[in-house]
């Protein structure tokens, strides 16, 4: 049996298909999923209701089986800081790479052929939605085991 706690069969099937720079898109529940998917992604609906799956919990869930190298997120307006996004990277630590981008720029980002993976979360909080970089694997010799 897994030994990890996530089980959900599209999300382990999507990251077994995703290698190094494949990107995991966390979005936030006014995401427009329709019109966002790239030719490689597979979209997860985690959203039962609002509040439900939230962002930060699919985040730390990822986190327990996936190396992630970068994080992106959308560019809010200069007079609001999300909360969300200290939170992020809080989760993520000083080792992930932090990037925002543009509206426009964002979306483009989440329709590349590099996605391989699109959740839906029933996260209520405004500039939620989260692109992830998958990265490498260290071997025990890099890790300094």
């Amino acid at each position: 049996m897994l030994k990890t706690t996530i089980i959900h069969p599209q999300i382990l099937e999507a990251l077994g298909r995703s290698g190094h720079f494949a990107q995991i898109v966390i979005a936030d529940g006014n995401f427009p999923f329709g019109a966002m998917a790239g030719p490689n992604a597979t979209s997860v609906y985690l959203n039962f209701r609002p509040g439900l799956l939230d962002a930060e919990q699919v985040l730390e869930g990822l986190l327990e089986i996936v190396n992630i190298q970068g994080a992106i997120v959308m560019e809010p307006p200069p007079d609001f800081q999300p909360g969300i996004h200290r939170r992020y990277r809080e989760l993520l630590g000083s080792d992930v790479g932090w990037e925002t981008m543009e509206r426009w720029s964002f979306y483009d980002q989440i329709r590349l052929p590099q996605t391989t993976l699109l959740i839906a979360t029933g996260e209520q909080r405004r500039f939620a939605n989260l692109i992830l970089t998958v990265g490498v694997v260290k071997l025990p010799e890099e890790r300094g085991f």
